[in-house]
C-alpha cells in the first residue's frame, strides 16, 4: 500500500546523510520533497500542510541544530509527526461494563463491512470473547447469506431472522439481535449495517435509527483505503450523521497510494482501531500508529512480526524442539518441514520479510522470491523423502536423491543444493550448542539476527559459514636435514613449549595435567635441588 510513499521518503532522507550541519536550504529542500511525496500518495491537502509545517518548524529548531547527527534527528521528527497523523497512541476496543458490548459497523457498499464483521468476530473469539454477528444489511442481494458463510468460516454465531434481499426491517433486526445476545449470554454483538454506492439521506437515516435502537458502545467507520480523497468526504458525512467512535481500514494489501489511511484519522478526529491486510479471515490486526509509521519509513515492524510468529508457531512443538536440541539431538528435515508449515501460516514470504528493517530496498527481490515458488519447491523436495530420509539426511545417496528429484519434479542439482545447505546449517547449530550459545534460540538467530543471521546456513549465507571457520594455523618452520641441527631445533622447541606453559600454576602444570609423574624430554636437565618439588 505505502510502497511508493516509502520509496520517496527513503530517497529524500538519503540526501541528508553525511551532513554535519543542516542549513535552512537543506531543510526547505527536504520539506518540499516530503510534501511532493505526500501529495502524490493522495494525502489530503490540509493534512499535508499541517504535517510539513510542523516538520519544518521542528527541523529549524535547536533540537536539530544541536544534535550530533542532524540527519537522523530529522528522520526522528518525521517519524514522530507521522505517528501523530496516524492517530498517536494505539486505541483498543471499549467494552461495556454490563455485557453485551455492541459494535456497529458503518460505511459505503463495497468497503468490506460484511467480511470485516467475520474477521472482527474471529479476532474477538480468539481473544476469549463470545461474539454474535447480526445481519442488518437487508438491502444488498445475498448480504445475509454472505454473512452466514463468513460467520461459519470464522466459527462465530450469526443472528439472521430475515432473509434480506429487500425483505425485513433492519432497525428491528438490530434491536432483536441485542436482546438475543443478552438472553443467550453473548458478550459482544457486531451489527453489520447496509451501505450504498454513495452517501445518501436514506442510508444515513437508517444508520442513525440503528444507533438509536442499539445504543452501541463503538461505531466503527469501515473505509476502503484504496478510494483516495473520496474517503475524506465520506468520513465527514458519517461523522456528522452517525457520530463515529473509530475507524477501520480495509484493503491495506492493495496497490493504491494509501492517502486515505494517512488522512482519515486527522480528518475525522477519530482513531484507527483495526486494519484489514488481506482476504483471509486471519489477515486482520490491531492498528498501531507507531508501527505503521515505521513501515512507511522502512524501519521495519519487528513487534508485529514477533506477534505473528507467536500465533503461527505451536508453543508445545517449539518447546519440544528446544528440549531435543539441548539434549544433543540434531535439527532434522522433519523439523524443518514443520517450521516451514508454521512460516506459511504467517502469510506470503515477501510480506513477512518485508517487516524487517531496511527491506524496502530489496522489495523487488522479495517479490521475486515469493513469485518464483522457491519455498514450494523446497517443500516438494522434503515431502518426497521417506520418514527415514527426513530424520537422517546421511542416508541420501545418489539413487535416493534421483528418486526424490523425480518425485518433486526438480533437477537432482536442486536436491543436492538443499541437502548441502541443510548440512551446513546443522554444523552451525552443533557449534552453537557446543559453545553454549543460548540453546535453540541462539542457533536459529533469535528474532534480532537480521537478514544475514538465523537460518542463513540453509540459504548459504556468509554469516553462518563464518562461524564455522577456525583461524588458519600458523605456519611451522621446516625441519633441517642435518641431524645435529635438527636435534638442536627440537631441543629449542621443547624448551619454548615448557616456558610458554609457565609455572604460575605449579610445576605440575608445566608438564601437563593429571596425577601421573611428569616425563622429561631426553637431554633436558633440571636445576639443582628441583627434583624434590616433584616428589622424587
Amino acid at each position: 500500500m505505502f510502497s511508493s510513499l516509502s520509496d520517496r521518503l527513503t530517497a529524500t532522507f538519503k540526501g541528508l546523510r553525511g551532513k554535519g550541519r543542516l542549513t535552512e536550504a537543506d531543510v526547505d529542500t527536504t520539506v518540499r520533497e516530503i510534501r511532493r511525496a505526500l501529495l502524490e500518495a493522495d494525502v489530503a491537502l490540509p493534512v499535508v500542510r499541517a504535517f510539513t509545517g510542523s516538520i519544518r518548524e521542528r527541523a529549524l529548531s535547536a533540537e536539530v541544530s544541536q544534535a550530533l547527527n542532524p540527519a537522523q534527528q530529522v528522520v526522528k521528527i518525521v517519524n514522530e509527526e507521522l505517528v501523530g497523523v496516524l492517530g498517536g497512541q494505539t486505541r483498543r476496543l471499549r467494552f461495556a461494563k454490563n455485557p453485551p458490548t455492541v459494535i456497529m459497523l458503518a460505511g459505503l457498499q463495497g468497503a468490506g463491512k460484511t467480511t470485516l464483521a467475520g474477521k472482527l468476530g474471529k479476532h474477538l473469539k480468539d481473544t476469549g470473547h463470545t461474539p454474535l454477528l447480526v445481519a442488518c444489511d437487508l438491502q444488498r442481494p445475498n448480504a445475509v447469506t454472505q454473512l452466514q458463510v463468513v460467520g461459519q468460516r470464522a466459527g462465530v454465531e450469526v443472528f439472521a431472522p430475515e432473509p434480506g434481499n429487500g425483505v425485513g426491517d433492519p432497525v428491528e433486526v438490530a434491536r432483536r439481535g441485542v436482546e438475543h445476545a443478552r438472553d443467550k449470554q453473548y458478550d459482544v454483538v457486531v451489527v453489520d449495517t447496509a451501505g450504498r454506492l454513495g452517501v445518501d439521506a436514506e442510508m444515513m437515516q437508517q444508520a442513525s435509527d440503528i444507533r438509536e435502537a442499539t445504543q452501541p458502545d463503538e461505531v466503527l467507520f469501515v473505509v476502503d483505503a484504496m478510494i483516495g480523497q473520496d474517503a475524506l468526504a465520506v468520513a465527514q458525512a458519517f461523522q456528522e450523521g452517525v457520530d463515529l467512535t473509530g475507524v477501520v481500514l480495509t484493503k491495506l494489501d492493495g496497490d493504491a497510494r494509501g492517502g486515505a489511511a494517512l488522512s482519515v484519522a486527522t480528518t475525522t478526529g477519530r482513531p484507527v482501531l483495526f486494519a484489514s491486510t488481506g482476504e483471509g479471515l486471519a489477515d486482520f490486526e490491531v492498528f498501531h500508529p507507531d508501527r505503521m509509521a515505521s513501515r512507511i519509513l522502512d524501519m521495519g515492524d519487528v513487534l508485529t512480526l514477533i506477534e505473528q510468529a507467536e500465533r503461527a508457531f505451536d508453543a508445545k512443538e517449539s518447546a519440544a524442539l528446544a528440549s531435543r536440541f539441548e539434549a544433543g539431538e540434531d535439527f532434522t528435515l522433519e523439523d524443518f518441514l514443520t517450521q516451514m508449515q508454521a512460516l506459511k501460516k504467517m502469510g506470503p514470504l515477501n510480506k513477512v520479510l518485508g517487516m524487517l528493517p531496511g527491506m524496502g530496498a530489496m522489495k523487488d527481490q522479495l517479490d521475486e522470491l515469493a513469485s518464483d515458488g522457491a519455498m514450494k519447491r523446497i517443500e516438494a523436495i522434503v515431502r518426497s523423502m521417506t520418514p527415514l530420509e527426513r530424520r537422517n539426511s546421511k542416508v541420501l545417496n545418489g539413487s535416493r536423491r534421483a528418486r526424490i528429484a523425480r518425485g518433486s519434479g526438480v533437477e537432482v542439482s536442486e536436491v543436492n543444493q538443499l541437502i548441502d545447505r541443510f548440512t551446513e546449517a546443522q554444523k552451525v547449530m552443533r557449534a552453537m550448542r557446543a559453545k553454549g550459545g543460548g540453546g535453540l534460540a541462539g542457533a536459529l538467530g533469535g528474532t534480532g539476527g537480521g537478514p544475514g543471521g538465523g537460518m542463513a546456513g540453509l540459504a548459504g549465507g556468509k554469516k553462518s559459514r563464518g562461524r564455522m571457520q577456525a583461524p588458519p594455523p600458523k605456519g611451522k618452520k621446516a625441519k633441517s636435514g642435518n641431524p645435529a641441527k635438527r636435534a638442536e631445533q627440537e631441543r629449542a622447541a621443547t624448551e619454548k613449549a615448557l616456558a610458554s606453559r609457565g609455572s604460575a600454576f605449579g610445576p605440575g602444570a608445566a608438564f601437563g595435567a593429571g596425577g601421573d609423574e611428569p616425563q622429561l624430554p631426553p637431554g633436558f636437565e633440571l636445576p639443582p635441588g628441583f627434583e624434590k618439588h616433584l616428589g622424587r
